[in-house]
This record gives C-alpha cells, sequence and structure tokens, in this order.
C-alpha cells in the first residue's frame, strides 16, 4: 500500500466502500499500488494496468489497455468516442463489487497478462482525424497558422481538432477557433 493512496481514499466522501473494495482486488492481484492523475494506479513493472476513480453517478475501474482485452461479460465501457485505448468497468453499489469480484480478477489478470507480453495499442493518427471545417478554413486561408499547427506535436494537434470538434454548432466551432488561433501560432498546445 502506498501511504499517498491511503490520503486519497481517507478523503473520499463520495464512493468509499466501493474504492475500498476496488483497492483491495488491485493489490490482490500482485499489481504495485501509485498515485498517478491524483487517482490511484496500479502498475505492473512501472507500466500502468487499472486506474480507480469515482465520479457523481460512478465508480470505476480503467484499464489502460483495455481495447487489447476479450471482454466476455460485455462490461467494457468506453468513455467517449474519442478515447481509444482505455475502458471502464463502471459501478454504481458495493454489492455489484462484490457480485463481479470473480469476473473482476479474470479482467485484472488478462490485464496484466497483455502488459507481461508486450501488447501495444495502435493509435490513430493524427492525420486520421477530420479536421472540422471552420478550422479547415482557417488553415487553408493562412501560411502562418499551417505552418504553426503543422510544427505542433501531434498530441496537441489532436488536442486542438478534438476540442473544435466537440462543438455541435457551427458557430461554436468558429468561436472556439478563433480563440485559439493566436495560441497556435505561439506554438502552444490547448492546456498550455
Amino acid at each position: 500500500m502506498d501511504l499517498n493512496v491511503d490520503g486519497f481514499f481517507s478523503k473520499a466522501k463520495k464512493w468509499r466502500e466501493e474504492l475500498e473494495k476496488l483497492r483491495m482486488l488491485c493489490l490482490d492481484s500482485g499489481l504495485t499500488e501509485e498515485l498517478k492523475w491524483g487517482k490511484p494506479c496500479y502498475t505492473y513493472q512501472k507500466s500502468n494496468v487499472v486506474l480507480i476513480h469515482g465520479f457523481k453517478e460512478y465508480c470505476a475501474l480503467l484499464f489502460m489497455k483495455d481495447a487489447l482485452l476479450k471482454d466476455p461479460n460485455g462490461i467494457l465501457v468506453q468513455q467517449t468516442e474519442n478515447v481509444q485505448a482505455s475502458r471502464q468497468i463502471r459501478f454504481t453499489d458495493v454489492r455489484q463489487i462484490v457480485e463481479m469480484k470473480p469476473a473482476l480478477k479474470a479482467y485484472i489478470k488478462e490485464a496484466i497478462e497483455v502488459e507481461k507480453t508486450g501488447l501495444e495499442v495502435n493509435y490513430k493518427k493524427t492525420s486520421e482525424f477530420v479536421i472540422p471545417e471552420e478550422f479547415q478554413n482557417r488553415l487553408d486561408g493562412s501560411a502562418a497558422l499551417r505552418t504553426a499547427f503543422d510544427a505542433l506535436t501531434p498530441g496537441r494537434q489532436r488536442g486542438y481538432i478534438l476540442y473544435f470538434s466537440a462543438a455541435k454548432q457551427s458557430k461554436t466551432r468558429e468561436v472556439r477557433v478563433e480563440k485559439c488561433v493566436q495560441q497556435i501560432l505561439d506554438g502552444k498546445g490547448l492546456n498550455d
């Protein structure tokens, strides 16, 4: 047990009992416990395997390379359409965790095997993401903006593309693009 992680659990107001049950499952599997991104993370030889986190409506086990797992019980949930590797198993009460214990152990064991064998998720390349029309028009109209955007790391490019694409209305996409133009020209990512 990691003392930093103890702090996370002692501060948990919601899902406390559920989070503790999930913790015991992860520790029983022989994984190393660490605090990463402010959440309990369980690793195998320094590779992230599973994360425990709580939300308003549920708590969850998040498997880092779950896209490679078989999911025979059909319980894995993709958080959003743009998440490529990780999947969650969600819980709303401790009874679910207790009832699913054998299945959860099997999923954790398979996730550890994925790490042991060195399997990697084939991520979608940044060039495969569709650039929203509003941003494409700005790129086509400004050589400086195109050059600056192309100079960004693929992750920063993806961040902008996903942020612009997430807006449902064209007007909102235009506003988002406009707000970010200078930041792109300055060579910064969305959250820099």
